[in-house]
């Protein structure tokens, strides 16, 4: 059994939580399930059983509620075969918003709720879990993480510029051409840009072509055909990078990671 509810965004949450979805499997077979690298930082409501997940830096743990930061390598979310729950895939500005500081804060790890809003996660949590149906669900999950915060924390505008030029390029934008259209040099904007999203210009741009190809095979696009449409020299640049960032060839991922479905049809148009 599958089901997959994709929540509609209110306008004034869009520049905070890109998607919004709820999910239920029950039947795969146990096994593992990659979180991928993405420009997007998720945090899931775990309904049922606790989310088990090794994180990128390689704690492992178990969450009712969980977020986790931009990362440039695989998390790994262990299950039985069943899967159920809430998940955002939140902007940086919408990492910051919870956080109260940059993103960056929260790169290639993963921290429980509380650690961001304190004891209302676990009150949110035991709502979520005991409400019937995805609209009041979503609904609660709105009203308690953004009803009622305001942001504390704005980027410099030059770096808040040279990601959104990364990001409608999908990673393809020289990084010494974004330097020079923000004002700085290619250092600065590097310990800029990493201070605030917790990775440099490149490996971001790195990250987000892989996150396109990542998209692009999740549809069925032939790899040759994807390589060249996303930026790599050829098809074993395209395998390197994956490896590099999903610890799997696209290949067996395809063939191995049963329940790939939530964050791989989440976040599919074109970033703006």
């Amino acid at each position: 059994m599958t089901e997959f509810v994709e929540a509609t965004i209110p306008v004034g949450l869009t520049p905070f939580v890109e998607s919004m979805v709820g999910y239920r499997i029950a039947g795969a077979h146990p096994g593992t399930h990659i979180g991928m690298p993405s420009d997007t930082l998720t945090l899931v409501i775990s309904l049922d059983d606790p989310l088990d997940l090794v994180s990128p830096d390689g704690r492992h743990d178990r969450f009712d509620a969980m977020v986790a930061g931009l990362h440039a390598s695989p998390a790994f979310i262990r299950h039985d075969g069943s899967q159920h729950g809430v998940q955002l895939d939140l902007t940086p500005a919408g990492a910051a918003l919870l956080l109260g500081g940059p993103a960056g804060g929260l790169a290639g790890t993963s921290v429980d709720l509380d650690v961001l809003v304190g004891p209302s996660a676990r009150r949110l949590h035991e709502q979520v879990s005991e409400s019937e149906g995805w609209d009041s669900r979503f609904a609660l999950v709105v009203e308690a993480l953004f009803a009622h915060r305001e942001a504390t924390w704005q980027p410099r505008p030059e770096v808040e510029h040279a990601w959104r030029l990364l990001r409608r390029s999908r990673g393809r934008a020289p990084i010494h051409e974004i330097a020079d259209q923000v004002g700085w040099s290619t250092r600065h904007l590097g310990s800029q840009f990493r201070h605030e999203f917790g990775h440099s210009p490149k490996t971001t741009a790195r990250m987000m072509r892989f996150q396109e190809s990542h998209r692009l095979i999740g549809r069925g696009q032939p790899l040759a055909e994807v390589a060249a449409v996303c930026g790599f020299v050829d098809q074993s640049h395209l395998n390197r990078d994956w490896l590099a960032f999903a610890g799997t060839s696209p290949t067996r991922w395809l063939h191995d990671d049963e329940i790939a479905f939530v964050q791989d049809t989440v976040g599919a148009d074109a970033p703006s």
